[in-house]
C-alpha cells in the first residue's frame, strides 16, 4: 500500500498524527474468564472523575468542543507499567506488563494485537453524552496514553513518577514505556490526539466507562465516572482564548510530536487562536510534552503534574537513584556547558559511548522546500538521528571572542557520570534563517537523494544540527532517560551572543528535522521521475565516537513522478510501516 501525493503544497500539513492515536483499532482480546481475573496480579486500578462537573468552551468560528472531563486512572498497591515494542519495522508492536510481587519484577505478555502502534491503548474510555431529556447526543470511544498528564492522589505516594510524560507517535518508533506510578492518576483524555464533537449550548451527563476488554485485562471494577457538563458558547473576538497547539498533528521539529507534539499554549487579548489551536484549558495538561522535532511553531509545556510546579518537580529527580540503574527510571540531572575549554591532552577513554542511528525520512511530500523560489521543486521530507547508548552523546562548543564558529568537543564520562576524557569534534555555527536561529553542530548527519542503483543522485545542503531529545525513539533500551532534560531549543541551542554551547542527546532518544525548514528537502527541479532513496546518514565524516559505526544509516524508497511545477511524490509503506 502507498501514499500518493499529487497536490503541491506551500507548507506541509500538521495534522497527520491527530488522527493516528485517536483512532479506534479492532483488536483481537482473550476476555478473562472469572478464575483467570481472580488469579490475576497487578496494581488496583480504578477510574476516577477528579469533579462532578466541567464547564466547556464552543468557539463560534471553530464550532466544536474537546471533552477533557477529568476522568483519571489511578494505581494503588504498585504501578501500572507498559512496554510496547517490536524487533523491527517488520514485525508488529507488541505489549508487556511489568507485575511486581514482593519487591521482584516480572514481565506479563498482554494478547496479539491489543496495540497497533506507539500512542496508548486504543479504545480504552468509552464516553456518552446526554442531554436533558435522556437522548444520547455523543458517543465515542479515546485512546488513552498512561503517561498523559498526571498527578498524586495521596500524601504518602512518590514524589515524583518515573515513568516519561507523553507517549511517542514518530511513526518509526521501536520502544515506549508508558506508566502510572503507584498512588498516582493519569488523564484518560487524549489531548491533541482527539477530534473535537458538536454540541450546542446547554447542560449534558456525560458517562465515561473503562472499554470491557481493558477491565478483563487489567481486572478493573466497571464503575463508570460520571461528569455533568456545562457547555458555553464564546467568540474568539471576546478576549483571551485557551489555544490547543497545532503542533498535535505531525511530528513537527524543535519548537513545534511525544514527539511528540501539544502542549496547550494561551493566546493574550487581540489575539485569536487558530482553528487548529482553539480546544482545551491551558490548566488541563493533558498534552504530551514532546512536541517533537525543529519547526517553527512555539514549543508547548512539558504534560507535568497539575499539582505541582516545575521547578519543584525537577528538585528532587534525582531521589531514589542508584549506580548502574538501567531501567529509565534514572533521571540524568541537566549538564551545564563549561565555561572553560578543556585542559589536558584529549583522549577517548575504554567507557560507554552513545550510538547513533538514523530512522527512515517520513512526513514526505513536494512543497516550494520553504524557499519560495518560482520554478523550483522540492522534494521535502522529515528525519530522526537517535541514540541507542548506552551512553549520552555530548558535545560542547567554545567561542574565541570575536569568532563566528565554536570549536566543538565530545566528552566522555564514566559510571559515576564523572568526566573522564574529551576529544576535538568539529564546530558550531550559528543559523539566523527563520526556523533555526541558533548554533548548529556541524557534520551530525548528512541527507541524499539516491537513484534507484543507490549511487547519489542530489545531496541536501544542510549538515549542521542543534541537538535537542525532540522524539523517545526506544526507551526500552539499557540506560534510556525516561526525562531527558533539553527537550526543546530553549534548553539546547544557545544564543546568537552564547560564549558556549552544550548540546546532549540522551540515550533513547531522537532528534527530528521537520519538512518545513530550510535545507529539509532536496532541489528536483531538474531530478528525471523514476524510483529514489532518501538516505539519512548519522556522523557522516565519522567525528563522532560511536560504539558502532555501521548502523548509521537508513533509506525510505520514493517514487517522483508528475511534470514540473506540478511534481508528485508516492511512498511506498516502509515494511509494516505505512506512513508517508
Amino acid at each position: 500500500m502507498t501514499t500518493t501525493r499529487t497536490t503541491r503544497l506551500r507548507r506541509p500539513l500538521l495534522a497527520g498524527t491527530t488522527a493516528v492515536a485517536a483512532m479506534a483499532v479492532t483488536v483481537g482480546f482473550m476476555a478473562a474468564t472469572p478464575d483467570q481475573a481472580k488469579a490475576a496480579t497487578g496494581p488496583k486500578l480504578s477510574l476516577i472523575a477528579a469533579t462532578g462537573s466541567v464547564t466547556l468552551t464552543s468557539w463560534k468560528e471553530d464550532p466544536g468542543v474537546y471533552l477533557d472531563l477529568g476522568t483519571y486512572l489511578t494505581a494503588e498497591g504498585t504501578p501500572l507499567e507498559l512496554k510496547a515494542t517490536r524487533k523491527s519495522y517488520k514485525d508488529p508492536v507488541t505489549l508487556t506488563q511489568t507485575v511486581f510481587e514482593g519487591g521482584k519484577a516480572r514481565t506479563k505478555t498482554l494478547p496479539k494485537g491489543t496495540v497497533k502502534d506507539f500512542s496508548g491503548l486504543p479504545g480504552f474510555a468509552e464516553i456518552t453524552l446526554t442531554d436533558r431529556t435522556g437522548k444520547v447526543v455523543v458517543s465515542k470511544s479515546e485512546s488513552f496514553c498512561p503517561n498523559n498528564a498526571s498527578g498524586r492522589v495521596r500524601p504518602d505516594a512518590p514524589s515524583t513518577s518515573k515513568y516519561p510524560e507523553s507517549c511517542p507517535t514518530n511513526p518509526f518508533t521501536l520502544g515506549s514505556v508508558w506508566g502510572v506510578e503507584k498512588g498516582w492518576a493519569a488523564n484518560t483524555y487524549a489531548g491533541s490526539y482527539t477530534q473535537s464533537v458538536k454540541l450546542a449550548a446547554g447542560t449534558y451527563t456525560a458517562k465515561v466507562r473503562v472499554a470491557k476488554k481493558y477491565r478483563d485485562l487489567f481486572g478493573i471494577a466497571d464503575r463508570p465516572a460520571t461528569v455533568k457538563v456545562t457547555v458555553q458558547e464564546r467568540s474568539w473576538e471576546e478576549g483571551a482564548a485557551p489555544a490547543r497547539s497545532a503542533a498535535g498533528g505531525e511530528h513537527a521539529g524543535h519548537g513545534a510530536g511525544h514527539q511528540a507534539p501539544a502542549g496547550h499554549t494561551g493566546h493574550g487579548p487581540g489575539h485569536a487562536p487558530t482553528p487548529a489551536q482553539a480546544g482545551a484549558p491551558e490548566t488541563s495538561g493533558a498534552g504530551p510534552s514532546y512536541n517533537v522535532g525543529h519547526g517553527p511553531l512555539k514549543a508547548a509545556p512539558p504534560a507535568l503534574p497539575w499539582a505541582t510546579k516545575k521547578q519543584a518537580a525537577r528538585a528532587d529527580v534525582q531521589a531514589g537513584d542508584t549506580a548502574g540503574q538501567t531501567d529509565g527510571s534514572r533521571q540524568a540531572p541537566a549538564l551545564a556547558p563549561q565555561t572553560k575549554r578543556p585542559t589536558g591532552n584529549p583522549s577517548v577513554p575504554n567507557v560507554p559511548k552513545p550510538d547513533l542511528r538514523s530512522l527512515p525520512a517520513y512526513g514526505i511530500t513536494i512543497s516550494d522546500g520553504a524557499q519560495d523560489i518560482p520554478g523550483k521543486d522540492y522534494l521535502a521530507f522529515s528525519a530522526n538521528v537517535w541514540n541507542a547508548g548506552p551512553a549520552q552523546l555530548v558535545v560542547d562548543g567554545f567561542r574565541s571572542p570575536g569568532k563566528a564558529k565554536m570549536d566543538a568537543y565530545q566528552y566522555f564520562y564514566d559510571a559515576r557520570g564523572k568526566q573522564v576524557g574529551y576529544t576535538p569534534t568539529g564546530t558550531m555555527e550559528w543559523d539566523p534563517r527563520p526556523g533555526h536561529v541558533h548554533w548548529h553542530f556541524t557534520d551530525f548527519a548528512s541527507y541524499r537523494l539516491l537513484k534507484a542503483d543507490k549511487k547519489e543522485a542530489v545531496r541536501s545542503g544542510k549538515e549542521a544540527f542543534c541537538l535537542a531529545n525532540t522524539d523517545a525513539v526506544d526507551y526500552t533500551v539499557k540506560n534510556a532517560n525516561w526525562h531527558p532534560y533539553n527537550t526543546d531549543l530553549s534548553t539546547a541551542c544557545g544564543q546568537e551572543n552564547s560564549i558556549s554551547v552544550r548540546e546532549v542527546l540522551d540515550v533513547g532518544s531522537g532528534d527530528t528535522y521537520t519538512q518545513d525548514l530550510p535545507g529539509q528537502s532536496f532541489d528536483i527541479t531538474d531530478v528525471p521521475n523514476g524510483t529514489y532513496y532518501i538516505q539519512v546518514l548519522a556522523n557522516p565524516a565519522k567525528r563522532l565516537k560511536e560504539t558502532n559505526l555501521d548502523n548509521n544509516s537508513a533509506l525510505r524508497k520514493v517514487v517522483l513522478g508528475g511534470t514540473p511545477g506540478r511534481r508528485t511524490v508516492t511512498v511506498p509503506a516502509h515494511d509494516l510501516v505505512n506512513a508517508n
